[in-house]
């Protein structure tokens, strides 16, 4: 059952943030030391308890250095979690330019599989992400894409019903998960396809002339 009520729902990385640094992975694996290659798949194999909330930083790093068969020490730990976040801290500014002017005619919400710790990074480092009427972070809400419980979480704080929802990723599977729990769902490509999408899906409340020239004035 749905209301009247229209809530883009975002992701962050790969639609609002940009993904990891280029290179980032081998900076990482230099400071351990560690081969690039195994220290890609101990870094990627582990992540996902510490996405979900369900491992803290240094649990995680931890886990990866045992992977490899390093040692664990708590400067190593420390080195590494500041340089990963680091590594994920880039935001296309056009993007949230559309974002808080959406919020002239829709609610405007982020769902995020991102850690903890780097959700209390973004937080600090990005005010703008206060002014939105919902902001959920995996680590913080014990759940992950694709998972039903993420998605079910913003249903549930939002006080909406999935149908409320466009939801908005790069990741094929995660919008078809959105889908399934009754959320409309776009698969991210670009900004300018966005803008279609979403004034389709507003026929009503049309983005303002307003909107159109912030998006023009961004525009490289």
């Amino acid at each position: 059952m749905s209301s009247d009520r229209k809530i883009v729902l975002f992701d962050l990385f790969g639609v609002i943030a940009r993904h990891q640094r280029p290179g980032a992975l081998e900076e990482l694996a230099a400071r351990c030391p560690a081969p690039t290659d195994a220290f890609t798949t101990a870094y990627w194999a582990c992540r996902p308890p510490y996405d979900a909330g369900r491992q803290s930083a240094p649990e995680y790093w931890a886990a990866v250095l045992r992977w490899l068969s390093l040692p664990v020490d708590s400067d190593t730990i420390e080195d590494l979690r500041l340089t990963d976040i680091d590594s994920w801290s880039r935001i296309d500014e056009r993007m949230v330019a559309y974002v808080q002017s959406l919020r002239d005619v829709a609610e405007v919400a982020l769902l995020s599989n991102i850690p903890s710790d780097h959700a209390d990074a973004f937080l600090a480092a990005q005010p703008w992400l206060h002014n939105l009427d919902h902001v959920a972070f995996s680590g913080k809400i014990k759940a992950a894409k694709p998972a039903p419980a993420a998605f079910h979480h913003c249903v549930v704080a939002m006080r909406a019903a999935p149908a409320d929802f466009l939801f908005i990723d790069d990741r094929e599977e995660n919008v078809r998960a959105a889908q399934a729990t009754g959320m409309n769902g776009h698969v991210f490509t670009d900004r300018d396809e966005l803008t279609a999408i979403i004034d389709t899906w507003l026929p009503t409340r049309r983005l303002t002339g307003k909107l159109h020239d912030i998006m023009k004035d961004h525009r490289l």
